[in-house]
């Protein structure tokens, strides 16, 4: 058995990025082909607290490769068995607005950052906080 990498975390806040360009969330653009932002949000944003981490990007990473639903457990176990970004890098963070909340149990919801629920998790002592990946280098 590999040993399998996750980008999953637990009990924690994923807060936009430093250099974020944007003081309100912006839904990403819909394009012809789907960007990877595209199908974060609309999988996260109808589904709050249904997927983990790992569940999102992988989907999307099957998506982008149109992998059949039978070739997915094993693909996935492939995919994992290497280190993958995690959402800290996601296009949502460092550049839409929007903040990612990891529950107990590791599933995600999407938080605009001008939001009050936002601004409570940023405040909530009880949760881990981190910060999306800049997109420029100091």
């Amino acid at each position: 058995m590999m040993k399998l990498h996750t980008t999953n975390y637990i009990n924690t806040f994923i807060e936009v990025a430093e250099d974020c360009p944007v003081a309100k969330a912006q839904i990403p653009p819909e394009k012809k082909e789907k960007t990877l932002a595209h199908l974060q949000h609309e999988k996260i944003s109808k589904n709050p607290y249904q997927y983990s981490s790992d569940d999102i990007i992988f989907d999307c990473y099957a998506f982008k490769n149109d992998i059949s639903e039978n070739e997915k457990p094993e693909e996935r176990e492939r995919f994992f068995s290497k280190g993958q970004a995690c959402l800290r890098s996601s296009p949502l963070a460092k550049r839409y607005g929007f903040g990612f909340h990891h529950n107990k149990e590791g599933k995600v919801a999407l938080y605009p950052i001008e939001s009050e629920e936002y601004q409570k998790l940023l405040n909530d002592p009880n949760i881990a906080k981190t910060k999306a990946m800049r997109s420029k280098r100091k």
